[in-house]
């Protein structure tokens, strides 16, 4: 059964967890619409701020697929379940994930949150989301995914399937907190119907062993949108191999790929953006930026563009170090090399490109102060 909020936050989870949790963007408090908590494979808790109850609901997947028999039509449609080995596991071997509906006709001011933690060395974490945007509905998902402090060792496999019917527009910011020492595979597809938008951002910013994440939006539907945007923050020995790809099949669909890399000590992060324009009115544009924090770093972008003869399909891409004559600007103004650097890395990493609410960005920005200072 779904447990209830007190007045300090989530009931019945420890403390110390909930302040960790809040590194990838959770609240404990009632500043959301809807929470879903997960520790390993094990619901922890989920439940629907009043007001808010009607409009939405969120839950264990385990328990949507036994309450909806349709849901099983839902599962795997996206995303190739015989995709790869994680894909294959994460079928074979479901260990939860989320269920999420805005029912039609509904708009959720307050972002709903999610997440999923792991909490055991070594632990592989398998988990299916997903989450379905009726018609005419608006809301807006924080996710966070993250192991504890103590940890330094895991494994995440999460498959998360997006639809977002005719004139919705989903929301959705994943916050990726893991130890360094953590194998990541996201496996993620959306589709897009008339006049729809889904806009996923994502945030890592901490050192993770090895991520490799490649989400599709397909854009079925007429004058249907879909923007990707990523902040990564690469440190010690990541590998990171990231992107995203939209399939543009809608008439008159638009798309964007916006993507902030910086890479220091060891890191190495391959780029990729991918945009695919099947109809002759569609109109997509792919950036990605880079910035080189030391010599031993590396990031390789690669965009890549497939467009019939009446398509407008755009991209830029460059990755290089920090300018001398801009450090020697700032420090001319009194500031330290090292209060210069931090002022330029700020301005890079700038969550505008995410298209959050004012109070949220601000959030975010705070939290990621937090979390670079964290990864060192």
């Amino acid at each position: 059964m779904p447990r209830k909020m007190n007045r300090e936050g989530l009931a019945d989870i420890p403390a110390h967890l909930l302040k960790e949790a809040e590194q990838s963007g959770i609240e404990s408090r009632k500043k959301r619409s809807a929470t879903f908590f997960q520790i390993d494979h094990k619901p922890a808790y989920s439940d629907i701020e009043g007001p808010n109850k009607g409009k939405l609901e969120i839950m264990d997947i385990r328990d949507a697929i036994k309450k909806y028999r349709w849901l099983n039509d839902y599962m795997w449609k996206i995303v190739d379940r015989e995709k790869d080995e994680f894909t294959m596991d994460a079928d074979r071997q479901l260990g939860g994930g989320y269920f999420i509906r805005i029912f039609k006709d509904q708009e959720v001011t307050m972002p709903l949150q999610s997440c999923l933690m792991i909490t055991k060395e070594g632990f592989k974490q398998n988990v299916h989301n997903i989450i379905i945007s009726e018609e005419n509905s608006k809301a807006h998902i924080i996710g966070g995914c993250i192991t504890t402090n103590d940890i330094k060792a895991g494994r995440h496999v999460g498959v998360s399937e997006f639809f977002v019917g005719r004139n919705a527009t989903m929301n959705f910011t994943m916050v990726h907190t893991w130890s360094p020492e953590t194998l990541v595979r996201p496996r993620s597809g959306a589709i897009v119907e008339d006049n729809a938008t889904f806009i996923s951002n994502y945030i890592c910013v901490k050192p993770v062993k090895d991520l490799q994440m490649y989400p599709v939006a397909f854009l079925k539907g007429k004058n249907s949108t879909a923007r990707f945007s990523s902040l990564l923050y690469s440190q010690k020995d990541t590998v990171q191999d990231t992107g995203s790809k939209v399939i543009l099949e809608g008439d008159g669909s638009r798309a964007e790929i916006i993507s902030r890399v910086i890479a220091k000590d060891r890191a190495r992060v391959m780029s990729r953006g991918m945009l695919v324009a099947n109809t002759p009115n569609a109109k997509a544009h792919l950036e990605c930026s880079g910035l080189l924090l030391s010599e031993d770093a590396s990031i390789s972008a690669v965009p890549e563009l497939v467009a019939n003869k009446t398509a407008e399909l755009s991209h830029e891409a460059a990755v290089g170090k920090i300018a001398d004559k801009e450090l020697t600007y700032l420090m001319a103004r009194g500031l330290s090399k090292e209060e210069a650097t931090s002022t330029i890395i700020r301005g890079f990493l700038d969550t505008k490109i995410l298209g959050l609410p004012d109070n949220l960005q601000k959030y975010i920005e705070l939290l990621m102060e937090q979390m670079k200072g964290a990864g060192g």
